[in-house]
């Protein structure tokens, strides 16, 4: 390898001289920011929202209700180990809840739409379901209804990703 002489030099100095002659010097090319996968967990199941808010409740008697909270629960934590397990807390909550008045059920429902907000973030996407207004339309009997459209949004994400499927999450 030889050294270059005075006046000349490196070869990849030159080439960004001649590429630049004349006028200013274009700005850095800003590179764009992937989403980068920071995790992994499996896809959730994606529900038609009124069969699980009208539907399959009325079928079923109201049974659905309680089968919906629990694997909603259970597919949040699988789909994001972050999210704590609460699925037998919640279906505790929907079976015993009388013995707090309501209270108890009334704070699961309120914290389903956080774990669902966290799961819109780990998806790469803007947080927008929210516990108060889980709350307000729970009590107007459209929280099912709500939260599983959040629920999908989450879903749609991946595409046409089966339920069960390991995904990768951005956040």
């Amino acid at each position: 390898m030889s050294y270059p002489q005075q006046g000349q030099g490196q070869p990849y100095q030159q080439q960004q001289q001649q590429a630049y002659q004349g006028g200013y010097e274009p700005a850095p090319a800003q590179q764009q920011q992937q989403a980068v996968a920071r995790g992994a967990g499996y896809n959730m199941k994606r529900r038609n929202p009124v069969g699980a808010w009208l539907g399959l409740p009325m079928i079923t008697l109201g049974i659905y209700g309680l089968v919906w909270m629990f694997k909603v629960h259970s597919e949040l934590h699988s789909y994001d180990r972050r999210i704590d397990d609460a699925a037998t807390g919640a279906l505790l909550s929907m079976i015993f809840g009388f013995v707090t008045l309501g209270i108890w059920p009334l704070v699961v429902w309120c914290k389903l739409g956080g774990r669902i907000a966290e799961a819109q973030r780990a998806a790469g996407l803007p947080a927008t379901c929210s516990g108060g207004m889980g709350f307000l339309l729970g009590i107007l009997g459209f929280g099912v209804l709500y939260y599983q459209i959040q629920i999908n949004k989450v879903v749609d994400r991946y595409g046409d990703t089966p339920a069960g499927q390991q995904v990768s999450l951005v956040a």
